[in-house]
């Protein structure tokens, strides 16, 4: 956890992630990734220099024989507060809706169900588990299906909702979370979404594994490329705003 730990405080504090006496919720699925970043976040806030209250919240899509009890074992084992969210999610999108690509719709459900039950309660930081696989991802997934050129930020202000969305984990490898993960025995739970073998998350991640075997540098490079503004360069300039 040595390594887990550093690169979350250096994240943390050279970004300016959280503030004193945030209150900071974690995002929280039963994957890997949400209950390292929460388990990481406990550890961390035993000495962190910055003062800030953890608490954690879980969308319940509605799918049956879901084992809540072990995340909320986990939770009180922390000493973390644990909020469980139910909705019907699963109901509207396989059985009233009858989706056949349910990830987008599903992925903004549970987004607002959270964002609203996260200032409900009075948490102004909303903290979710995306590394550094992820962020790589996300960005040649919005190239191929989307045509943009675009991944998911560090730290996003919603200025509706009034919540800092961030990401402590965003210069993580998944290949030493899940070291960690197994080093440290972490519950993890796996998804009972029907959908959960077959997204295209999963299509991009094999296909960056044969990249990466072909062109070794790639993985490199494309860190280096989401993590370094000043050099983009496109065909068109962008529009200067009409005054």
């Amino acid at each position: 956890m040595r390594h887990i730990l550093a690169n979350l405080r250096k994240t943390i504090q050279e970004n300016a992630l959280i503030h004193p006496h945030d209150r900071v919720a974690v995002g929280l699925s039963g994957g890997k990734d949400s209950m390292l970043l929460l388990y990481a976040l406990k550890r961390f806030l035993a000495f962190s220099p910055i003062p800030f209250e953890l608490g954690a919240f879980f969308v319940d899509l509605g799918f049956e024989a879901y084992p809540f009890e072990v995340m909320d074992a986990f939770c009180r084992e922390i000493n973390v507060p644990l909020t469980r969210i139910e909705t019907s999610i699963s109901t509207v999108i396989f059985d009233v809706r009858k989706e056949s690509n349910p990830c987008s719709l599903c992925a903004n459900m549970r987004r607002g169900a959270l964002h609203k039950a996260v200032k409900a309660q009075g948490y102004n930081v909303l903290a979710l588990g995306h590394h550094e696989n992820d962020a790589v991802e996300t960005l040649m997934m919005n190239m191929v299906y989307t045509g943009r050129i675009s991944t998911f930020k560090m730290k996003t202000y919603l200025s509706r909702q009034d919540l800092w969305v961030i990401r402590p984990m965003i210069h993580l490898k998944e290949s030493r979370i899940i070291e960690a993960v197994s080093r440290e025995k972490l519950p993890v739970i796996k998804n009972p979404c029907p959908m959960d073998e077959a997204t295209a998350r999963l299509e991009m991640k094999a296909f960056l594994v044969e990249l990466y075997r072909k062109f070794p540098q790639a993985r490199k490079n494309f860190v280096t490329a989401i993590n370094n503004p000043d050099q983009v360069q496109l065909v068109l300039e962008k529009k200067a705003a009409q005054k």
